[in-house]
């Protein structure tokens, strides 16, 4: 899984130090990426109620507003 392990890691490091709100920007078509990391967010949000986290994916094609739209979402349930 490469680097598709090392994101939920670095998710539950900045929960653990204080940060829960995260915007996890992710390439498209980054299989481990989608596949263990974003996998892994409901499962953090289990063990850590307080995480806010989004995802959101970046490529050429993807439209802009909804990727706003997905972070103003979550700085609205913004702790």
């Amino acid at each position: 899984m490469g680097e598709g392990w090392l994101l939920p890691a670095e998710m539950v490091e900045l929960v653990q130090e204080g940060v829960p709100n995260i915007v996890c920007v992710q390439p498209f078509g980054c299989l481990p990426n989608h596949i263990a990391g974003k996998g892994m967010v409901r499962k953090i949000r289990e063990h850590y109620p307080e995480a806010n986290i989004v995802s959101v994916d970046y490529d050429p094609g993807a439209s802009k507003i909804n990727q706003e739209n997905r972070i103003k979402l979550m700085l609205s349930a913004a702790r």
